[in-house]
């Protein structure tokens, strides 16, 4: 069964996080003060504070969920959604305190995105299908 594009989408979106990770944590070990740690802060969660092998080893799990999705690997559709469900719940702090206008727009429309993509590889018929195709 071929892919959907949605998951080639998401598959995509997830090696480019992956990729800039490994930016960040490349530049940060070759010129440490050229770029602040708090790069990676949207998608390490925390443990951007770790340094730059931190930025490494969490640009590897993004690769390899990407990897996995393209591979269309079941392994990698939880760890997606596990994924997303940890970069939403890092965003009901914001969306809770921020002013009325442009900045809960912002951060609202990001945690629609972000249910939309893991609802869609949690529910969505084409996905279940080529993920159980595989099997």
């Amino acid at each position: 069964m071929q892919r959907p594009k949605g998951l080639t989408a998401i598959a995509s979106l997830f090696a480019l996080i992956a990729a800039y990770l490994w930016a960040i944590g490349a530049i940060k070990l070759a010129a440490p003060g050229a770029i602040s740690l708090m790069a990676g802060r949207h998608f390490l969660y925390g443990l951007e504070l770790a340094g730059p092998y931190m930025m490494l080893l969490g640009g590897s799990v993004y690769a390899l969920v990407a990897w996995g999705l393209f591979r269309l690997q079941n392994w990698a559709r939880w760890i997606a959604m596990l994924l997303i469900v940890i970069s939403t719940a890092s965003l009901i702090p914001k969306i809770s305190m921020a002013e009325l206008g442009v900045p809960i727009l912002w951060y609202g429309l990001q945690i629609a995105l972000r249910v939309a993509i893991g609802w869609y590889l949690a529910q969505a018929p084409a996905v279940i299908d080529s993920f159980a195709a595989k099997r």
